[in-house]
């Protein structure tokens, strides 16, 4: 029999409703002694998954709220196990107290994620929907939402499964054929099986090249503002959010270290990076901001190279570009078209180049759909978009398995070695959905969760 866990489900600060979560065999007699029914109806002959109006009590058994309950017996709940859920006031004050009642009546604190782990250790989920789970709560746009919640409902697994069982088809062929030489089993030859193994690679391959698109869905395009002191980085920077995220001066050097906010382009989210001024200085400090800032800039997916159109280009400007180029694809903004312009286009060495005044807003309206045309994604969000590095480790390690059995029987190598690789490819696929997983790992993925989830 599992412990009884229970937990606030929502959120710590004030609400309209809030949710004390149990789950385990006996959490509705649990229940009972901190929650009665209106109807006076013991909550363990509820009917299923029926809210029922009641009262909350304390640890002094005093009246705590007027609260609803709903009784889910397993295995058809969240969890696989009976579940409770008391929704109440949304007060943390009534939530601490109803959730003490709980721990006193003999329910324990639920560790973080262990409610999913529950569903994933009774079946009701494998690791990809589990890990899925936190991508929904954490989701920052429509897109990344579909795709999680496409994931928590199988979406990835079966798109795996096919190649699972194709694999596993082969190698209790090539075993059978092995172990019962005396029956009459088809032959197994390998070269049957080369088209499927190359569809199942190529498949693999082709979730593999999601990785990319799914770190930009989950976490942002990494944009990096760079150029020379009072350029306008800032300024443009606050336009592109909407609001005075960073001081702006005219001192130059007001910047000083990297200054970070995300921002959303129509359906593409953006993490937006504001660096110091690119300059040689004596400055320790600003010397290591300056330092930063190269560094931003290697790292971005875009590089923005920001420059004041109304001053001629100088040698600070260059080294702004140099370090703009590091970046895996950067463009250049003339800033300050309200001012008469003394840089001209064929001066700047980028493709494209956008005219913007960053304090009176013109201009901006062409960058931001242009970020939103070049990083949108044309992927369908249907839960086939890896999200996560374990997971585009698994896929990789897989296809390149396969790869080397095909290249092993393209060589004329005996099939028990080509099974080797066939195996391997079995494994990884395991690891990736939650049925050969070691359990360090599946401990370090339910971390990531809150608690009550």
């Amino acid at each position: 029999m599992s412990e009884i866990i229970a937990a606030i489900s929502t959120g710590r600060q004030p609400c309209a409703i809030g949710i004390l979560r149990l789950s385990g065999e006996g959490c509705a007699q649990l229940a009972e002694k901190v929650f009665s029914l209106k109807s006076g109806t013991p909550l363990r002959e509820a009917p299923d998954r029926k809210l029922m109006s009641g009262t909350l009590y304390d640890v002094k058994g005093r009246e705590l709220d007027h609260a609803l309950a709903v009784f889910t017996r397993g295995p058809g709940s969240y969890t696989g196990e009976d579940t409770v859920e008391i929704q109440c006031h949304g007060s943390p004050a009534v939530l601490a107290a109803g959730l003490e009642a709980l721990y006193r009546a003999g329910a324990r604190p639920a560790q973080p994620g262990e409610f999913t782990k529950r569903a994933f250790l009774n079946g009701k989920m494998d690791l990809t929907g589990a890990e899925a789970v936190i991508d929904l709560i954490e989701a920052q746009t429509a897109d990344m939402a579909a795709n999680a919640a496409a994931q928590v409902g199988g979406a990835l697994v079966r798109r795996l499964a096919p190649i699972f069982e194709g694999l596993t088809d082969i190698c209790s062929h090539y075993h059978a054929v092995l172990d019962y030489p005396d029956e009459e089993i088809p032959e197994f030859r390998l070269s049957d099986y080369r088209d499927a193994l190359r569809t199942d690679r190529d498949q693999l391959n082709w979730l593999r090249s999601t990785c990319e698109r799914g770190r930009i869905l989950k976490q942002g395009v990494r944009i990096t503002l760079v150029g020379k002191p009072n350029a306008g980085k800032s300024s443009l920077l606050n336009a592109l959010v909407g609001y005075d995220r960073v001081i702006v001066t005219e001192i130059p050097g007001t910047t000083r270290d990297t200054v970070e906010e995300y921002a959303r382009f129509g359906r593409v989210l953006a993490r937006i990076t504001d660096t110091a001024g690119i300059r040689e200085t004596e400055d320790r400090i600003e010397a290591m901001g300056v330092e930063r800032s190269r560094a931003a800039a290697e790292q971005a997916d875009l590089a923005i190279f920001v420059c004041d159109s109304a001053l001629p280009l100088d040698d600070e400007d260059r080294q702004a570009m140099a370090a703009a180029r590091e970046a895996k694809r950067a463009v250049a903004v003339m800033n300050k078209t309200d001012l008469p312009q003394r840089v001209f286009r064929v001066q700047l060495p980028f493709d494209p180049i956008f005219s913007v005044s960053a304090t009176r807003g013109d201009g901006l309206d062409k960058l931001c759909a242009w970020i939103e045309e070049t990083y949108g994604t044309d992927l369908p969000c249907d839960g086939s978009i890896l999200t996560n590095v374990r997971q585009g480790e698994a896929v990789t390690r897989a296809s390149e398995a396969i790869s080397r059995a095909l290249a092993a029987m393209d060589a004329g190598i005996t099939p028990d070695a080509v099974l080797t690789e066939l195996e391997a490819a079995l494994e990884a696929l395991g690891e990736l959905t939650g049925r050969t997983v070691r359990e360090d790992i599946t401990n370090k993925i339910f971390e990531r969760f809150c608690v009550g989830k």
